[in-house]
């Protein structure tokens, strides 16, 4: 599972010109999913998700979460993150997970990250022609992925 986690002042995800969710102060991830995810990836990267110190302290120093800044989560599904452009200029997207696995996975990652964070957070619709719209506070963007913990 790859996650590309932002930190925003403000997120929000339209489709068919329709406001589908939208956040304040938090994190916009997007994430893909692979056949080989499973439980331990989602357990590991929720966990480490709402802990990542990286909103600022007193000083303005990253020094604290999402939990302590009772930020919001907006999480979007994204398959081309495990797009491959080794050969040719047409990337492949054969890592991709089809719907039928990666849609449960996503659904368990929502319930993760609600129970992690201890509260709703925003989604998009999976496979839907989503626009995401967000303010990337400071830039701050950090991709992680479950295949590579060490």
């Amino acid at each position: 599972m790859i996650a590309v986690i932002q930190r925003v002042s403000e997120s929000s995800v339209k489709i068919e010109g329709k406001i589908k969710a939208q956040i304040g102060l938090g994190l916009m991830i997007l994430v893909g999913i692979e056949e080989a995810d499973g439980p331990e990836d989602i357990e590991w990267l929720s966990k480490k998700i709402v802990n990542l110190r990286i909103f600022p302290d007193e000083n303005e120093v990253m020094n604290r979460s999402l939990l302590e800044v009772n930020g919001e989560i907006l999480l979007i599904s994204q398959f081309t993150l495990h797009a491959s452009t080794k050969k040719g200029n047409r990337p492949s997207y054969i890592k991709a997970a089809k719907p039928d696995i990666a849609i449960p996975i996503y659904e368990k990652m929502i319930v993760a990250l609600e129970t992690e964070l201890g509260k709703s957070i925003g989604t998009g619709v999976f496979g839907a022609d989503m626009k995401v719209s967000l303010i990337n506070d400071g830039p701050v963007t950090i991709v992680m992925d479950t295949k590579n913990k060490v």
